[in-house]
Order: C-alpha cells, then structure tokens, then sequence
C-alpha cells in the first residue's frame, strides 16, 4: 500500500492566530486598558477578547472616576468566554478591588491558558491611582500564577513595599527580587527613568540563587504621548509570546514596534494631555508564505478543474487516444521554446547571483526538453508543427508580462507552469503506482518522469522566490502579480484541454 499523495508544496497556512484575552479596566478615551489591549492584539495579528473589570472615567489628562461592577458579572464574562473557546493567552490589566483579584484567581487556576501576563495596574502614568490600596495584598497572591510580570517602575515599588527606584541599576535589582520573590519573569522597564536611553530588561528566575537577565536597548522617544504604553506593551507580548515561545524574542519583535508606535504618535492628534500610541503606524507587511498560500487558493479552481478534464483522466487509465497526445506533446514542444526565452528574461532581471542563476538553469532545461521531445517522439509521428491558438496566447501573455520590466510580476506569471504542472504530475504518478505500476500503460514512461524529484524541488524554489518577490513589492505590484498568475493558471487548464479542441 503506497503513501497518500502528498502535494510538491504543502502551503501553510502561515503563522496559527492567537486567540488573547485581556482582562482589564475599559479607558472610554480609547488609549489605555481593553481598547489598548485589543489595538495591539490586533496589530500582531491575534484574535482580541475581552473580559472587562472595570469602568472608568479618563481621558488624555486623567482619571477622573473609577466604577468596578458586581464582581458576579466578571464571573459570567471569563466563564462565557473560556466555556467556549480556546484561550492561548491572557493579558491582566486592571482589577480595581480583592473581589475582582480573587476571582480572576480563582478562573486561571481552573482554565489555566499557555501563557499569562500580568501587568499589575497600580499607577497610571498620570500618577493617578487605579488600585485601592486594600487590594495590594490580594493582588501580591496572584503575582505566582502570571508568566511574565511587567511592572512600571512605581508599580514595582510597591510590589517591593520600597522607594521607587531613580536609576536602572536600582530598577534591575528590584526586578530580581520580585522575580526571586514569586518565581516567575520580571520585564523591568526603564520608560520612567531620565537620561536619553529606553532599556528594558527580562529577568528570568530559577529560583533565588540563580537569574539570568537579558537587556534589551532602546532609545527614548521625544513625545508626551505615551498614555496606555504599559498596556499595549503587554498585551503585544501576550500574543507574540504564543508563536515564539521565547520571551526574548517576544521582547524583540515587540520593542520595535512600541518605539515606532511612540514615534508616529503625534499624527494621530487626539487629547491634550498624554496621548495614546499609534498602534497602526504602518500596516503589517506580508510574512513568508502569505502570498504563496493567497496564489494556492487561486489555484486551486484551476487545478480541480484540470484533473477533471477528460485528456487527464485518459491519460492517468492509459486510453487516451495517442493523436490527442502527439498533439499536446507537439504543443508543450513549441511552448517551452518561449518558455525558454520568459525564463532568460527572469534571469536578466533577477536581483541576486542565485536567482539569475536558478532561471538561467531553467531556460537551458526548457530548450533541453524540448530537444528531447522532438527526437524522442515527435520526430517518428506525423505530428503538426503549427502554434495552435491556446499555445499562442499562453505565450504572448507570458511575454507581455516579461516585457513589463517587473520581476515580480515576471515570476507569478511564471510560476503556473511550474507548481501546477508538478502538482498535476505528481498527482497522476502517484496514481499510476496505486494501480501497481501496469506495465502495458500506454504512457506509462511519461507517468515514470512526472516522479522526477528534481522538478519538484525546481518547483519549491520557484514558489519561495515568488513569494520574496511579493514581500518587497508594492501593494500595486502584488495586484498586478495576482492578475499574471491567475491568467497564466487559466492557460494551464486551458493548455490540457486544447488536444480534446484542437487535435
């Protein structure tokens, strides 16, 4: 019994979403607590939710009230959420009051998530008050259920019961003996200090007599907008944290991105006091592979519709009428000479040594096969010679797009031939082996070369510099890319079906 078939190029459906939960107080003004939360869930491409603890009355200059609900509500919120759906991270923000703290409590230590980051909001930015006070001691019993703790320097003080530290060498050695204290990773942060340096640093426990600390740096920002920075900061770890794995490289891919949202601040105008970050200063660009897997999903139409067309289904059982296959031999004959001539052309443009390199390999094996087939094969058939009209506009297409100067245009357009042609290839060997690799198949040694591993890699390469071509275009350039690879898998069917039409 053979292995299922397995595609040339299993896409991925990239990066898995993280479903993150932010249990905090909600700001009306949008800056800080749940919105906050939820702008920076969004901006690592997680899935925000939200429990809300807390009601408050601020804005850009202040808090000016602050409401907690009946603690039973908060209760049927966390419960509605976790009976429901899966939870990757929790984010814990504001909790106002012991009630609230105990029952958030009391629901981590039952669902449990992957990862949990506790900001302990005490202290906004403003100096204002967000934590009563008889709620310290409650909050301090849930600091060993978090997995990283991210306190602002007046926060870690008063977890500490100290004097707020003045210097970064004061503020690192209170983050080791709260992380000591409580067994988990303190994110130490230097945003309150003076001076023109920004860093942060993690502390990692292993219990009190060993900590490794890793120190991140970052310059400071010159804005007076930076209200819900810690927020947003720990609800963008939360979610990063859940594909990383690594709190480190959490902190990196994330610091980056506060320090430009902090930059570009201003532009969004909003309040007269502290303003908020601009969580959305540039739209994520595209990951490795996004764009393969949105080309997959276009080709996927096509590619159901070629293993339906009657020259496959002869082809795969061995009765196709061997006219229809001369026909098509003769046309695959004519095409890969202007294949040859778009691959040259892809090497000419190709921004790297590698690349021009790939493509010129290409170009010589296209000009090699159709050598072979014309002396293989066609050359003892009374095969016709002349371009039929299918053959035609497949390769006027894929010169005009040669002649548009955009190799990453040039490579979508390409590209067809490439993965649909091996996954139609692959597909039709493998099923040549489940039917015991009859040795009367009529085409049975063209079945045997659609095994060739060579190709398949060929394949692979082309989808991945594809790929990297759409991630450096411009938004303009990756629509055009989509339009030349749509048509050019529209040729494919149309290519396998032309011997049915035209033979």
């Amino acid at each position: 019994m053979t292995a299922p078939y397995s595609p040339v190029y299993p896409v991925a459906s990239g990066r898995p979403t993280p479903r993150v939960l932010s249990i905090a107080g909600s700001d009306p003004s949008g800056g800080a607590g749940i919105q906050a939360d939820l702008k920076s869930i969004a901006a690592h491409g997680g899935y925000g939710m939200a429990a809300i603890t807390a009601l408050t009355a601020q804005n850009t200059v202040g808090v000016s009230a602050v409401h907690v609900p009946p603690v039973e509500f908060l209760r049927q919120q966390l419960d509605a959420i976790s009976n429901d759906i899966e939870i990757d991270a929790v984010k814990i923000g504001m909790l106002g009051d012991a009630e609230v703290i105990d029952e958030v409590r009391s629901w981590l230590e039952k669902v449990r998530p992957g990862v949990v980051v506790l900001d302990p909001v005490m202290v906004a930015t403003s100096g204002d008050r967000l934590l009563r006070e008889s709620a310290e001691k409650a909050l301090r019993s849930l600091l060993p259920l978090a997995d990283l703790l991210t306190p602002n320097l007046p926060e870690l003080a008063v977890l500490l019961g100290e004097a707020e530290a003045t210097d970064w060498a004061s503020a690192l050695d209170q983050g080791k003996r709260l992380a000591a204290e409580y067994g988990n990773t303190v994110l130490v942060k230097g945003g309150h200090l003076a001076g023109t340096a920004c860093p942060d640093a993690l502390v990692n426990t292993s219990g009190l007599l060993r900590q490794d600390v890793v120190e991140v740096e970052g310059p400071r920002i010159d804005t007076r907008n930076s209200h819900g920075t810690g927020c947003s900061l720990s609800s963008a770890l939360a979610t990063v944290q859940v594909s990383t794995g690594d709190w480190e490289a959490s902190l990196r891919e994330v610091k980056p991105w506060l320090l430009e949202a902090l930059r570009h601040s201003g532009a969004l105008e909003v309040g007269r006091g502290s303003g908020p970050i601009h969580h959305f200063h540039h739209q994520r660009g595209l990951r490795p592979g996004e764009f393969a897997a949105t080309l997959w999903e276009h080709a996927r139409a096509e590619l159901d519709a070629i293993h339906r067309l009657g020259f496959i289904d002869g082809l795969q059982k061995g009765s196709l009428p061997e006219s229809a296959f001369g026909y098509y031999l003769a046309q695959d004959a004519i095409y890969l000479n202007g294949y040859s001539r778009v691959l040259a052309r892809a090497s000419a443009l190709a921004p790297t040594e590698d690349e021009q390199l790939f493509w010129a390999k290409g170009s010589m094996q296209c000009l090699e096969v159709e050598s072979e087939l014309h002396r293989n094969w066609l050359s003892s058939r009374d095969v016709s010679g002349t371009t039929g009209p299918v053959t035609k506009s497949y390769v006027d297409h894929l010169l005009a797009c040669s002649a548009s100067g955009s190799y990453a245009v040039l490579l979508a357009a390409i590209l067809p031939c490439y993965w649909l042609y091996a996954e139609v290839g692959q597909k039709l060997h493998h099923a040549y082996v489940e039917a015991g690799s009859p040795v009367d198949h009529a085409y049975a040694e063209w079945l045997k070369t659609y095994a060739d591993e060579d190709f398949a890699e060929a394949t692979r390469t082309a989808i991945k510099l594809t790929d990297a071509a759409a991630l450096a275009a411009s938004p303009a350039d990756r629509e055009a890319m989509m339009e030349a690879f749509t048509q050019s898998c529209r040729y494919e069917t149309a290519f396998f079906d032309a011997p049915r039409v035209f033979s």
